[in-house]
């Protein structure tokens, strides 16, 4: 018997690391999918049953033949975590239009040709789970967050239309809408100045995306916000 498959798309240090390690403890099969499987391979090691992806969300093509190659390998596709997010920061005038279209690439455009890829099945078995990783600047824009902004309010957007079209089909899609900087040792190292209550710890943003994923669909979740206790909003 196969076990159940989650994609997490966007593995790194942090949430995706998090997301893997979680999934592959409640019995799932981990497909890790990065631009490159340096990491992942690493992390692949670690866990009971994973294989690791190289590609690209920028590139259409490597999502449909990496999507394929999941499901022929691994089985159906259960669960999506999509954690591919990037944006660069700056002011309009600093705005460069190339970083712009990347970022809309990474953070919109990437998760529709995920959704397409995995959708049909989805639908075909009437159950399935597509968690998306946003963040609060899909929620106002601000001088710094020009690019970054746009991008997760596309995405938020996005995310919230393939919720409605795919809900009474029996798929769920829900955001998590990440309110505050992760723990890693890259942000630590920058933000000493902030206390350890100012930080989400990677396991704790995956223990939400599980429970998303273990809802009833009387009381599915579209949109969760999750911040540290220490956050001012």
């Amino acid at each position: 018997m196969h076990r159940p498959v989650c994609v997490v798309v966007g593995v790194g240090p942090g949430n995706g690391a998090a997301f893997a390690h979680r999934f592959a403890e409640e019995g799932y099969t981990v497909a890790l999918l990065a631009r490159s499987t340096g990491y992942s391979s690493e992390l692949a090691a670690e866990l009971p049953d994973a294989v690791p992806f190289a590609c690209d969300v920028t590139d259409a093509e490597a999502i449909a033949e990496t999507f394929t190659a999941i499901e022929r390998r691994l089985g159906p596709v259960g669960v999506v975590i999509y954690n591919a997010g990037s944006g660069t920061f700056g002011t309009p005038e600093d705005a460069r239009v190339e970083d712009f279209e990347r970022a809309w690439q990474i953070n919109a455009r990437g998760l529709l040709l995920v959704a397409q890829a995995v959708m049909p099945g989805m639908v075909q078995r009437g159950e399935g789970q597509i968690v998306v990783v946003g963040a609060t600047a899909s929620l106002r824009g601000k001088p710094m967050t020009t690019i970054f902004a746009s991008a997760k309010a596309a995405q938020r957007s996005l995310a919230q239309s393939l919720a409605r079209h795919l809900g009474p089909k029996g798929v769920h899609v829900s955001l998590i809408i990440l309110d505050g900087m992760v723990d890693l040792p890259s942000t630590r190292a920058r933000m000493k100045h902030m206390g350890d209550e100012d930080f989400m710890k990677p396991e704790h943003i995956a223990r939400a995306a599980w429970g998303l994923t273990q809802q009833h669909r009387s009381t599915w979740t579209f949109e969760l916000d999750l911040r540290p206790f220490g956050e001012s909003w």
